[in-house]
């Protein structure tokens, strides 16, 4: 049985088809179209079952479609997890987080899990051996931190993204900010990581979101990548509420 999963961000949306555990078919892209989903319905007869995930307002056309062509889960709060969610507030936990965090409950079973998401902010999350999810931590993103000395300032340019190592003395403005910007991030990261470790020394490390690869090349600690996490744990929610209805 094939499922499909629905990820819409702020400014992109990401499309995967699972065949129980295994990815099988992936794309994104700025706008989904309620035609596109009839598309991939005719080239996936079998396809029956969706969760979809969204920080978006979606299209009317398009939710009503999800809701009706499918048999459909739109993750919320309420929506039966396989981990227990001991944040405070819960309606206000971002959707990809919860996400994230049941993935690495469900592939690293009775191991302290740090994940973190590199994408317009970087978040931080914690979920314990004994699958319970605590909270974590949220803080600016890359792209956001050059926005904001750009914004916030007189006379200093907007930089755009790099993946290359930066170094540390910046000889012009640009360089500087970069410097500035990337080390001061990698080692705000970094002594997250520590922070996480002197708690549970024994922590594993998952890095996944848009800006990974610059992480995972340059960050001093022991991470391991993982980029379709909230896909795969959107894809687990949707198995655990099948089962639940078997």
């Amino acid at each position: 049985m094939l499922n499909l999963i629905l990820d819409f961000g702020n400014t992109r949306y990401k499309l995967a088809l699972f065949e129980q555990d295994d990815l099988i078919y992936q794309s994104s892209g700025i706008e989904l179209n309620t035609s596109d989903l009839l598309k991939l319905k005719l080239d996936y007869p079998t396809l029956k079952s969706t969760i979809f995930s969204s920080v978006i307002e979606l299209k009317p056309d398009l939710k009503s479609f999800l809701l009706t062509d499918f048999q459909a889960i739109e993750l919320s709060h309420l929506t039966p997890i396989p981990i227990q969610n001991q944040y405070q507030t819960p309606a206000t936990l971002g959707k990809d987080r919860l996400a994230a965090a049941v993935a690495a409950a469900m592939l690293y079973p009775k191991s302290n899990v740090l994940i973190i998401d590199a994408g317009s902010s970087i978040t931080y999350d914690l979920i314990t051996e004994k699958g319970n999810y605590i909270g974590g931590g949220i803080s600016l993103g890359i792209q956001m931190r050059f926005k904001a000395l750009h914004h916030f300032t007189g006379k200093l340019p907007l930089i755009s993204q790099t993946y290359e190592q930066i170094e540390l003395v910046g000889k012009n403005t640009e360089e500087s900010i970069r410097s500035g910007v990337l080390n001061g991030l990698l080692h705000e990261v970094d002594g997250i990581i520590h922070a996480y470790k002197s708690i549970h020394n024994d922590i594993l490390v998952l890095i996944t979101g848009g800006d990974l690869k610059y992480f995972d090349k340059n960050l001093k600690n022991n991470i391991f990548a993982a980029e379709n996490l909230v896909l795969q744990g959107l894809n687990f929610i949707l198995k655990y509420n099948d089962n639940k209805k078997a």
